[in-house]
């Protein structure tokens, strides 16, 4: 009796063994449990970290205000002093222009009749430079001549070119020169014909000699 008691004794941890062999049942039963639900977890995971951030929306553009009426008067007188401005300063340019031609087409037909009138002076001058004894006729000649000029300087227009004066090519015509220690050098000795002038244009050259 006593050895199988012994014998019972020595196998009761038996049971013990058992209950582990079932723990570690459960634990391998469990285990597999977790393992799938992180492996299913972890796509949803991935989905997620791809999933990129959504863009930020723009804000809306603010719509300019519209314009009050009275900034729509001002812009309109703004625009109609503008026109008036713009056709003044044409009016102005047209004038002017217009002017010009006017004194151009009056100093064109002064220049012209001038020059018809230019023999009549020639022929006073050279009458009045001859001796006569004939004082009546001579005074006459004067009376002629003074009168001649008094209507040409009505119209603008002078005579020039005397003996003395300095030659200039722009006003005189040389004609002759000479050689003359009396006086200085572009000097005019003698004037065969009077020039005219027009405002400050040349409708006849003086016919001169100059001394060298």
């Amino acid at each position: 009796m006593s050895k199988k008691n012994h014998d019972i004794k020595n196998e009761r941890p038996a049971p013990e063994a058992a209950g582990d062999v079932k723990a570690e049942t459960k634990a391998a039963v469990t285990e597999p449990d977790k393992t799938e639900t992180a492996q299913a977890k972890a796509p949803e995971q991935e989905a997620k970290a791809e999933k990129p951030e959504k863009a930020a929306k723009p804000e809306p553009e603010k719509k300019p205000a519209e314009p009050t009426e009275l900034e729509k008067a001002l812009k309109a007188q703004a625009q109609e002093h503008d026109q008036y401005l713009r056709l003044a300063a044409e009016y102005d340019n047209f004038r002017k222009r217009s002017q010009r031609e006017k004194d151009a087409i009056y100093q064109n037909a002064v220049a012209d009749t001038a020059k018809k009138l230019l023999p009549v002076y020639d022929n006073l001058e050279r009458a009045l430079k001859n001796d006569t004894t004939d004082e009546a006729f001579k005074k006459g000649v004067e009376m002629t001549m003074t009168e001649l000029l008094k209507i040409m300087e009505g119209l603008g227009i002078k005579p020039f070119g005397a003996a003395g004066e300095s030659f200039d090519p722009e006003k005189h015509n040389a004609v002759m020169h000479i050689d003359d220690e009396a006086l200085a050098e572009n000097t005019i000795a003698e004037v065969f014909q009077s020039g005219f002038t027009l405002g400050e244009k040349v409708i006849r050259f003086a016919m001169v000699k100059v001394a060298n």
